[in-house]
Order: structure tokens, then C-alpha cells, then sequence
């Protein structure tokens, strides 16, 4: 009799499982095929959801143009017309060079006005005394968008907000009506707004503290950025940079930074202080951090 029992459950079961089957089936069918361009996009209040952490493909960073590799900080090589590392960075061997990498900039030309251009070359032959970076101060935009961190995205319908792991920075971006930002940052001070699927952040109330990469291309407190936010798929955005600096350059340039969704970590801590210089304070470790901090204390040794 138990067994007669366990055969009826189980064929009721498989009934069951069947109908539920063949009505999901029916229901796929019946449904109106979603465009491929649509597949896996979050919303949120209709409009594509950038939450996410997410992480530059490039080396913009280091330099927004293609660039060779070459030292971080460089001295005449015994051939000519060669480069080395410098004291007090020569122990630094491989990890002390720049990598090579493509530019993203559109034209491959930044146009610099004529004092911004030697500005420029002076930060980088004094890039440890003058980079912001280096004594972490906030990297401001659009620097902290392409930094070898991971930073998240946390959307609302009327916010934006950016978290980067580097110096505690963070931004908002205002979707909904804001009263003029009285002050100057590092971070400036962004409001954004919707073109059909694409966000467009208008940035402005800059410092002239910042830099745009290790390179050294300049900004002024003049900077007005403008972003062009657009998800492709669930694991691809791409956002499009207009720097328009009247100050530095004679007409608004743009970059294009490609960015991968990251799915398998966490938002960690790169933790420091305005002018620290002290790695023992550094609440983990970063490979950047590590590396600028060894030049420093070297520094400090001579």
C-alpha cells in the first residue's frame, strides 16, 4: 500500500510539473520578442541603471595620449638618447615605469594654449613634487573616472552617487533641481539629466589643484567637464569626456573611456590623508599607493 501511495504522488507530481512547464512555455511564446539591445539592462524609474562597481579598460591614467613606456621618474641613459630610472626610484626596476598604452583622446591632440603647454611639461620633469595624487588629495573629475581603482555607482531616480576607493572621494550627481553650488573642489560639483537612454552630467566648480593624469595635463578652476554616460549592456558602459578649460586650452577636446563592469569584489579602502606621507597608516594595500610610497621614503633618505 506505501508503495501504491509514493506511485501516485509521484505521478501527480509530474502532472503538476508539466502543466507548469507547458504554461510558462505558452507564456514565452505568446510574449513579444525583447530588443537585444535591452537584454539585461537594468532600470530605474525607466531609465538605464548604472549601479554597479565598475573599472576603466585603459591606461588613461597614466597618460590620456598614446604614449610609449618610459620611467616614472627618468635620467639620460649610457646611450644616447636612451632613459633610465632615476634615484631614488632605480630599485623600483619594472614596477617603475610608465606602461605603454593607446590614447583616448579624439584626434590624439590636446589643444594646449601656449603657458598651459609648458606648465604641463614642468609637472611632469617635477612629477613627484606636484602631483596631487602622491600627497592624496582628492583626484577630482575626470581623473578619479580612469584611476586603476574600482569605484561603485549607487542610482536613485533623482541621484547619482560615486564612491571611489582612492582618498575617500565621492560625487553626486543632482538629477533633480539644485540651487547653484556656492564653492570650489577637487570633485566640483555635478548635475545631470536624461537624453533618451544616455545620462549627460554637466561638472563645473573645480579648484585649480587637480591634475588630469600622471602626465601632468593641467586644469583650471575655469574646467567645465561634460560626461556622456551610456550603458551598452549589462557589463559594458562607456562614457564620453568634453574638457572645456578656456583657461589652458583653446577649444573643448573629448576622451572616450571604456568601462567593464566588475562582478567578482567588493568596494575596498585606499586609505589616506591630505599630505600624508607615512604608509604604515594605510588601511590595505594598494600596488599604486605601495609604489609611491617607497618613492617617498626614499626620498626622505637622501
Amino acid at each position: 500500500m506505501r508503495y501504491g501511495n509514493k506511485s501516485w504522488v509521484i505521478a501527480v507530481s509530474t502532472a503538476a510539473v508539466t502543466a507548469v512547464l507547458f504554461s510558462l512555455f505558452e507564456s514565452h511564446s505568446a510574449a513579444p520578442a525583447q530588443a537585444p539591445a535591452q537584454s539585461g539592462m537594468p532600470r530605474t524609474a525607466g531609465k538605464p541603471d548604472f549601479s554597479g562597481i565598475w573599472q576603466a579598460n585603459n591606461t588613461a591614467y597614466w597618460d590620456l595620449q598614446t604614449h610609449a613606456a618610459r620611467p616614472m621618474v627618468g635620467q639620460p641613459g649610457f646611450l644616447p638618447n636612451s632613459v633610465v630610472l632615476a634615484a631614488p626610484v632605480v630599485g623600483l626596476g619594472s614596477i617603475g615605469w610608465v606602461p605603454a598604452g593607446l590614447g583616448v583622446v579624439e584626434g590624439e591632440e590636446i589643444p594646449y594654449l601656449p603657458w598651459a603647454a609648458t606648465r604641463k611639461k614642468e609637472n611632469l620633469e617635477h612629477w613627484m613634487d606636484r602631483d596631487p595624487e602622491i600627497k592624496c588629495f582628492q583626484p577630482g573629475i575626470p581623473r578619479a573616472m580612469y584611476m586603476p581603482h574600482p569605484f561603485q555607482i549607487i542610482q536613485s531616480a533623482t541621484k547619482v552617487m560615486m564612491v571611489f576607493e582612492f582618498a575617500n572621494a565621492e560625487r553626486t550627481i543632482h538629477l533633480n533641481k539644485m540651487d547653484d553650488y556656492p564653492n570650489v573642489a577637487y570633485m566640483g560639483y555635478s548635475v545631470g539629466r536624461w537624453e533618451g537612454d544616455t545620462l549627460i552630467v554637466d561638472s563645473a566648480g573645480f579648484n585649480d589643484k587637480g591634475w588630469l593624469d600622471v602626465f601632468g595635463h593641467i586644469r583650471s578652476e575655469a574646467l567645465r567637464v561634460t560626461e556622456r554616460f551610456q550603458r551598452r549592456d549589462f557589463g559594458h558602459m562607456e562614457v564620453q569626456i568634453t574638457v572645456d578649460d578656456a583657461k589652458g586650452y583653446t577649444r573643448p577636446w573629448t576622451v572616450t573611456v571604456e568601462m567593464a563592469a566588475v562582478l567578482d569584489t567588493d568596494l575596498l579602502d585606499a586609505a589616506c590623508w591630505e599630505n600624508e606621507k607615512d604608509a604604515e597608516h594605510l588601511d590595505d594595500f594598494s600596488p599604486l599607493r605601495f609604489m609611491q610610497d617607497i618613492v617617498i621614503h626614499a626620498v626622505k633618505c637622501l
